[in-house]
């Protein structure tokens, strides 16, 4: 590969305008090593590399190496003709930690550089990137977790605050008919995330009538195995505090979002365009929408914390509530903790327990 003068790596005045490359946007061999890598196993034909890997680990490994590409094209270094994972050279991943270093936290510096080698690894199983283990090593070292303790808020006040939010745009006479349905749409996120706290990938991929179903006259939310990092299925039913909501967004707010784009069943629509939203766009909407309405920017994994907190300190009695409701796996649990009915019934008994705190 041809060296890239000091004048090629100067990065772009836009250069925080980060993205991840999409697939079709990788350098061919880059992307070609990356569908054969993704082949699935057939029978008596053996699949790619990363076959044995779950489709949503698959897709989280090429989005984390599609924002090392789009550095490297920021930094017009980036070379389109070149062997798959050729560019992960010690000098661009130095070039690559010192912008990450001036925008993400030490943990997420080392959870990208992670990534990134073990998306090479399946771009180029072959290849030598014991150096880059070694920078994980020194990252993990100098990670520092950021506190938890000045963005925990109980699940009551996440709940209060999207029901709130609703009410506000239903009731509001200044705002326009987008107006409202973004608002809106925005409570509905909060509460319903607070009240199920699902993984925010899973949260942000919910599909009417794919895992967004109705099921005797209710909505659930119905997740394969496939869909979970645990392996396990996971179904909740829409607390009864939020169903109405649920549907009066189907009914009148989604369709306002999405204008004449009603060729997709996304649950979650884009206020810019009625495009499905990103889960990116989704975590940012939901950060957004809880600094603005709390006093205090909650990210949707800290709904997660909430939920746990609220479940030890209104359910003492019932231990192992939050780690049913999360879906968690954990030796200490006895196996009803493990299986789908407890997920079930830990939804049930969460949703009841909040909705007495509020009334």
């Amino acid at each position: 590969m041809a060296s890239a003068t000091s004048k090629d790596l100067t990065p772009l005045p836009s250069r925080f305008q980060v993205r991840s490359l999409p697939i079709g946007q990788w350098p061919s061999a880059d992307r070609d090593a990356w569908l054969a890598a993704c082949r699935p196993n057939q029978r008596l034909i053996r699949g790619g590399a990363g076959a044995h890997m779950k489709p949503i680990t698959l897709a989280d490994l090429a989005r984390r190496y599609g924002y090392f590409l789009d550095f490297l094209d920021r930094s017009r270094a980036l070379h389109r003709n070149t062997a798959a994972a050729s560019q992960v050279t010690p000098a661009n991943v130095a070039r690559y930690l010192e912008e990450l270093g001036e925008r993400v936290s030490s943990v997420t510096a080392y959870g990208s550089i992670y990534k990134l080698r073990r998306a090479s690894q399946l771009l180029d199983p072959r290849g030598d990137f014991g150096w880059l283990t070694e920078i994980e090593k020194d990252l993990a070292l100098l990670m520092r977790p950021r506190s938890k303790a000045d963005r925990l808020v109980l699940t009551e006040v996440l709940l209060e605050g999207g029901l709130t939010l609703m009410a506000e745009a239903e009731g509001s006479k200044t705002l326009s008919p987008l107006g409202k349905a973004h608002h809106f749409r925005d409570g509905l996120m909060i509460a319903m995330l607070a009240l199920h706290p699902i993984r925010i990938r899973n949260f942000a991929d919910l599909r009417i009538g794919g895992n967004l179903i109705i099921i005797n006259s209710a909505w659930w939310i119905t997740l394969s195995a496939t869909e979970t990092k645990e392996d396990r299925p996971d179904a909740r039913r829409i607390d009864e505090v939020l169903a109405p909501d649920l549907t009066r967004y189907l009914d009148e707010h989604r369709p306002v979002l999405a204008r004449n784009n009603e060729g997709s069943n996304a649950l979650w629509l884009s206020a810019n365009d009625g495009r499905p939203m990103t889960c990116n766009g989704v975590a940012a909407a939901i950060s957004r929408t809880t600094l603005k309405a709390l006093g205090v920017e909650v990210s949707p994994h800290m709904f997660r914390s909430a939920a746990a907190s609220s479940a030890a300190i209104y359910a003492s009695q019932t231990p192992h509530l939050g780690s049913a409701l999360l879906h968690h796996r954990d030796r200490r649990v006895t196996e009803e903790h493990y299986n789908l009915a407890s997920s079930l019934s830990a939804a049930s008994d969460f949703g009841q327990l909040i909705r007495r705190t509020i009334k």
